[in-house]
């Protein structure tokens, strides 16, 4: 972990084209479904982001085989995965690991992690995974930590025995549940999950169980059916571009007024954060490429207004997009209402966003208004979560003078080299170590 620093000098004319990576959501489920199997697991098109270097370390550290075939390509083999090796330091840095637990389980029939770390966001509890792995049989127990960890808990999880069938009713919309719950069903003859996501990770993840021998009913739909199979093979997998980091830089583009090609753009999971766009005033053309794929060149935008932005689960608006939407609303006519009410914490940026010179009233920890049009000035600021980091970016961009953002490892865990992508189309942005 680094103790960098992004500086940044506002106001500068942003032209060009920025390029989509990998999906970091998205790789995480498929990375963690190459350990079901001993054969060869070869995966493309991998964001080349902190999150994804931890992941593998954790891959390597209980026996995993990791050999890099090019830039993006990896090979992987679990054939000599050994769950008892495993780094649990690493898990504490990224919340992405939990779905580590019920690919361990289906092969192995036993995992003990204790509760991944992330974003500062809310409160998160994996209360939501502990019941889904209730459901299916499994035995949880909580044990002390090691004294070198500032954790409250280890968890121990034992699969009693695989059962035939399986129903699972998810508590709540969980994307990384519903991964868990798959990836366990895997090992069964039969599961029905209720009430899961169908986000873009999941239906990912579905796609590459079926290259292992998976069989589902249901794909798309809050109930799914898992039909698991007794020995899974390998496969060959492309990452699909990242919706987040594409709507992430549509709104970099609108804020800046910048002349932007956005491309690599996965339309399909986009279509209605882009449809609110457009019934906002944000002017862009979209443009067709292969493999159902977009382009989006942003064009001059006059009178924005954006009268209200609520975060809700796939095919809702995405909560990962609503604080770059917060930005965006300090720029455009009148009060913005900023709703997520899944994370209490996600609009804690928004305090630094005030620093810079915002406008923002907090009704609570799920709400706030945003009144503009203000002009931001450059402050120091620190990034609490990633996308937050991300929306500071978009801010310093705007504001006159110079500011320095702190404690980037949260951005670098999710956008890949993003000063050097900026700097492309003119941004003046540089990074600084400590």
């Amino acid at each position: 972990m680094t103790d960098d620093k992004l500086i940044i000098e506002g106001r500068k004319k942003l032209a060009g084209e920025l390029e989509v990576a990998g999906s970091k959501n998205a790789a995480f489920p498929v990375l963690v479904a190459s350990l079901l199997t001993e054969e060869d697991c070869i995966i493309d098109n991998l964001p080349l982001i902190e999150d994804i270097y931890r992941l593998l370390e954790i891959f390597q550290s209980m026996g995993v085989k990791v050999e890099w075939l090019g830039e993006r390509r990896i090979r992987i083999n679990a054939k000599n995965a050994d769950p008892k090796k495993t780094n649990a330091d690493l898990v504490l840095k990224f919340r992405g690991s939990v779905v580590l637990i019920g690919s361990l389980l289906a092969r192995f029939g036993r995992a003990k992690l204790p509760q991944p770390g992330g974003c500062v966001i809310g409160v998160r509890t994996i209360d939501s995974h502990l019941d889904v792995f209730e459901q299916m049989g499994v035995l949880i127990k909580k044990e002390k930590t090691r004294k070198n960890r500032k954790d409250k808990n280890d968890y121990a999880f034992l699969l009693k025995q695989k059962s035939s069938e399986s129903v699972v009713i998810l508590d709540e919309i969980s994307v990384t549940a519903t991964e868990n719950a798959t990836l366990l069903a895997t090992a069964f003859k039969k599961v029905t999950i209720i009430g899961g996501d169908v986000d873009y990770p999941n239906r990912e993840l579905i796609k590459v169980l079926t290259k292992m021998g998976v069989r589902f009913r249901g794909e798309g739909s809050h109930q799914l059916e898992v039909y698991g199979c007794e020995k899974l093979k390998g496969f060959k997998h492309s990452i699909m571009y990242d919706p987040i980091e594409a709507g992430t830089f549509i709104i970099l583009a609108a804020t800046t007024k910048g002349d932007i090609v956005i491309k690599n753009v996965e339309y399909y999971y986009l279509s209605y954060f882009l449809k609110k766009l457009k019934s906002f005033g944000v002017n862009f053309e979209i443009i067709p490429q292969k493999n159902n794929l977009v382009d989006i060149k942003m064009l001059p935008s006059k009178n924005i207004v954006i009268k209200k932005v609520q975060a809700l689960p796939f095919p809702g608006f995405p909560s990962d997009l609503l604080q770059v939407v917060g930005v965006l609303a300090t720029q455009t006519k009148g009060s913005t209402i900023l709703h997520d009410p899944l994370y209490e914490g996600r609009l804690k940026y928004l305090d630094a966003l005030t620093k810079m010179g915002a406008e923002v009233f907090l009704s609570d920890p799920h709400r706030a208004t945003i009144n503009g049009i203000t002009k931001l000035y450059g402050q120091d600021v620190g990034s609490f979560d990633l996308r937050g980091g991300a929306s500071l970016i978009i801010a310093g961009l705007i504001a006159d003078g110079v500011t320095t953002i702190s404690n980037t490892y949260q951005i670098d865990r999710g956008y890949e080299k993003i000063e050097e992508r900026l700097r492309k189309i003119g941004a003046n942005i540089k990074r600084v170590s400590q």
